[in-house]
């Protein structure tokens, strides 16, 4: 029985293998979000162990009711794991995310009785009760759940995006492809689950080269090779400064400014579109690459901006660039932006009779 799973899951086993060394060896995981990961890691193979178990007695032909408690358990424990994924990739999620999950598998365990989600028919078949897609509705919304708060959270680049489409692509084959191919596609639903996460792990780590880890925007280096790219179809570039970052760290500490830090940037990521992407390039300097932007849109951009920043204690000096009918290079337009947010904070600082220099 023990080399039959190993062989059925022997793709499974080296892609969780290779997972928990990749853990182990990157040291910039934080420990919180690691542990996550393991428990994650072995949240998959339990399910695996109890997916083979199930038709393993379903090929031996042993009772209905044993295999029953198995599927109890395989249909409770995959919305379950898709809760721990976003409780794992997303630090800033919750317990409570587990709720639903837990209800569901109450609702499960009810079944085993009452066969109002699932029953086994005295020949081994499968019959759905009243609420017999309830664990495909819940784990589908988990899904749909984690994909938008990924994508919420992203600097809405491409090479962010794919990551999340291809494991919105994972998560929906678990979803979608029972239907089309039955208890087939349920024998390799924690090999497919378990080589999506990897996959997007792996994505992780390059994408966290490419980000700011105080801000969560992209980086310095980011904001060099991203310029360097098709640096004709940048329309505009916006610089920004936030005001007043001194006073705070000198009066209320540096953990005081980060925190400042993190909710402008904030503001400024929160009001881009897919064309339009955010760097830190200095301590509280940002930029913004506006691409196939218009100057129209450029101005509301930075009107909703500033409206984002005007519900906190915040602010910040704000000046833009425009390539023009003459097409500026990305030099030009920096230098120009720049001078022009420069301006705008010697205004801030004259309107409001505070010397930036006291501490």
């Amino acid at each position: 029985m023990f080399l039959e799973y190993v062989i059925q899951n022997w793709a499974l086993i080296l892609i969780g293998i290779a997972f928990a060394i990749s853990l182990k060896i990157t040291g910039f995981q934080n420990k919180a979000s690691v542990k996550r990961m393991y428990i994650l890691i072995a949240g998959v193979f339990l399910l695996s162990v109890v997916v083979f178990v199930e038709f393993y007695l379903a090929d031996l032909g042993v009772r209905p009711m044993i295999r029953t408690v198995l599927m109890a358990v395989r249909y409770s424990a995959t919305p379950l794991i898709v809760a721990m994924v976003l409780y794992t990739l997303q630090k800033t999620t919750r317990w409570f995310v587990f709720i639903p999950a837990m209800a569901l598998m109450v609702i499960n365990i009810i079944s085993v009785f009452t066969g109002v989600v699932f029953s086994l028919g005295e020949d081994g078949t499968l019959q759905r009760g009243p609420l017999g897609y309830l664990p495909y509705i819940v784990a589908g919304l988990y899904g749909a759940y984690l994909l938008y708060v990924l994508y919420k959270n992203s600097n809405k680049l491409y090479t962010e995006i794919i990551p999340i489409a291809y494991l919105g692509v994972a998560f929906a084959s678990g979803v979608i492809l029972p239907f089309l191919f039955g208890s087939s596609f349920s024998r390799i639903f924690c090999s497919t689950i378990m080589i999506a996460l990897f996959v997007y792990y792996v994505f992780s780590i390059h994408r966290l080269s490419k980000i700011d880890p105080l801000t969560g925007v992209l980086n310095l280096q980011a904001f060099y090779n991203d310029s360097a790219v098709n640096p004709e179809d940048i329309t505009a570039l916006v610089s920004m400064d936030m005001n007043g970052l001194k006073a705070i760290n000198d009066t209320r500490g540096h953990a005081a400014g980060d925190q400042a830090l993190v909710a402008v940037a904030e503001c400024y990521k929160s009001e881009l579109d897919s064309r339009q992407a955010v760097y830190r390039i200095g301590g509280d300097e940002f930029v913004i690459i506006c691409r196939k932007t218009s100057e129209s849109e450029v101005a509301g951009l930075i009107g909703r901006i500033q409206e984002k920043l005007s519900k906190t204690e915040y602010s910040s000096s704000v000046g833009y660039s425009c390539a023009g009918k003459e097409k500026k290079p990305v030099s030009e337009m920096l230098k120009e932006s720049d001078e022009n947010m420069y301006a705008a904070k010697a205004k801030y600082y004259s309107d409001t009779r505070k010397d930036r220099r006291k501490r």
